[in-house]
């Protein structure tokens, strides 16, 4: 199932990592997992029962590039 959130939600949020990028909705593997990927640093944050959760220990870090 796809996140739904307000698109003006969307447009404030960002990741609390350094960058504070913005975010985008899915994982790069699954663009309708219940996620929020960092544009910047590529950690997935879940989205549980509508609620983003954007703590950085709660986050799936990226496959490292290698």
């Amino acid at each position: 199932m796809a996140v739904k959130l307000e698109e003006q939600l969307l447009e404030i949020l960002a990741c609390p990592c350094p960058e504070h990028a913005p975010l985008r909705i899915g994982t790069p593997a699954d663009p309708e997992a219940d996620f929020l990927t960092c544009t910047a640093c590529g950690r997935s944050f879940p989205v549980r029962d509508g609620i983003p959760v954007l703590l950085l220990d709660e986050a799936v870090e990226p496959p490292s590039a290698g």
